[in-house]
């Protein structure tokens, strides 16, 4: 996914101004960082559009750990955002990321999250492909 396709996403998925995307991918993209190690973060980061990796970097190996709620705090201050905006833009942010990396990658990276984290993300977009039969 280009840069501008995530950017595009993320404004699209809670109805948000296309102004507002690109602070809060940037700003949801850091604070998972320091909630992931160094090297998850490096990891996912290399799946990113160019322009997203250095929001993903960290100066040390260790997640910093910290609930939900403090997640979302973190992000509406980085992004100069009220809450409710900062909330709607980190689930369009999480689902973007999840269409836009491997599903391993994607995976490996919620699984460093607590579990109340993963109520965050709508179910993933599947094609049904028909199925073959016989031949």
């Amino acid at each position: 996914m280009k840069y501008a396709e995530f950017i595009q996403s993320v404004a699209t998925r809670p109805k948000m101004a296309p102004t507002l995307a690109e602070p809060i991918t940037r700003a949801t993209l850091a604070t998972l960082a320091e909630r992931l190690s160094g090297g998850q973060a490096r990891d996912l980061a290399a799946q990113l559009p160019e322009e997203l990796r250095g929001d993903l970097r960290k100066p040390d190996e260790n997640a910093e750990p910290f609930e939900l709620p403090e997640f979302f705090e973190r992000v509406q201050q980085r992004a100069a955002v009220d809450l409710q905006t900062a909330n709607a833009g980190v689930c369009a942010v999480l689902d973007t990321l999840r269409d836009a990396v491997s599903a391993k990658e994607y995976e490996d990276s919620v699984a460093q999250l607590p579990k109340e984290f993963w109520q965050l993300t709508s179910p993933p977009t599947t094609r049904l492909e028909p199925r073959r039969v016989g031949t």
